[in-house]
C-alpha cells in the first residue's frame, strides 16, 4: 500500500476551511494543473455531506482517463473526512483529510492511501509514476485551496442545497470551475441591480 501525505497552513478559521473540504465537488478546483484535470459529481448526499454521501472522481491524469466511486466514511465536524474508493481502477484508494487550529489559521493535513491492481507490476508502477503524480496532486490541492480560501472570498462557505445545486449546474453548463461559476453568477446579480444576498 502506497501512502502520500502533504500538510499546509490555510490563514482562514477552522469553521470555513472544514465547510469547503465538506464538499466533495471542490475537489476539481482544488486539482487542476497542466497534466491534471479533474471533475467531482455527486451521486448520493447525506445529511451534512456526511457518512454514506457518495460521488464519482473523473480525472485526467497526463492524458490517462481515470474514473473512480467513493463514499464518504468518516465525518468528524471541524477534525476528519474521510472517503474510500467502492469502484474503480484501483484495487484500493483512501483518502483522509485532517483539520487543525493554530491560533487563527488551519492547518490541513491531507493524505491519500491507494494500491495498484496487478500485483507487483502495479506496485512498480505506482512508485514509478504514479506516486510522482499523487504527491504533486495533493501539493498543488492544498496551495490552490489555501489561494481560494485567503483570496478573494468567492467561494461559497455556507450555501443551501439547492443553491449548491443550481451552481453545480451552472458550473457543468459554463465548463468552469465553481470559482468561476460563482463570480458569472454574481456578475449576472450586479449588472440586473439586484443585491446577491437575495
Amino acid at each position: 500500500m502506497a501512502r502520500v501525505s502533504k500538510s499546509i497552513e490555510i490563514k482562514a478559521p477552522l469553521t470555513s476551511v472544514f465547510t469547503y473540504f465538506a464538499r466533495p465537488e471542490h475537489l476539481s478546483d482544488q486539482v487542476r494543473s497542466e497534466s491534471v484535470g479533474m471533475s467531482v459529481v455527486p451521486l448520493d448526499i447525506k445529511e451534512g455531506m456526511g457518512v454514506g454521501t457518495t460521488f464519482r472522481v473523473i480525472g485526467d491524469f497526463g492524458g490517462r482517463r481515470l474514473e473512480w466511486d467513493c463514499e464518504t466514511t468518516e465525518f468528524e465536524r471541524e477534525s476528519r473526512i474521510s472517503a474510500k474508493q467502492i469502484r474503480g481502477p484501483f484495487k484500493s484508494w483512501a483518502i483522509t483529510n485532517e483539520f487543525e487550529d493554530v491560533g487563527g489559521a488551519t492547518r490541513v493535513t491531507m493524505t491519500v492511501e491507494y494500491e495498484m491492481r496487478f500485483g507487483f507490476i502495479g506496485s512498480l508502477i505506482a512508485k514509478a509514476k504514479f506516486a510522482r503524480a499523487a504527491e504533486r496532486g495533493l501539493e498543488t490541492a492544498l496551495y490552490n485551496v489555501r489561494g481560494l480560501l485567503e483570496g478573494n472570498g468567492s467561494i461559497p462557505v455556507y450555501i443551501t442545497l439547492d443553491a449548491y445545486r443550481k451552481l453545480l449546474a451552472e458550473k457543468e453548463r459554463m465548463k468552469v470551475p465553481v470559482s468561476a461559476a460563482l463570480t458569472s453568477i454574481l456578475d449576472r446579480y450586479q449588472e440586473a441591480g439586484i443585491p446577491a444576498g437575495k
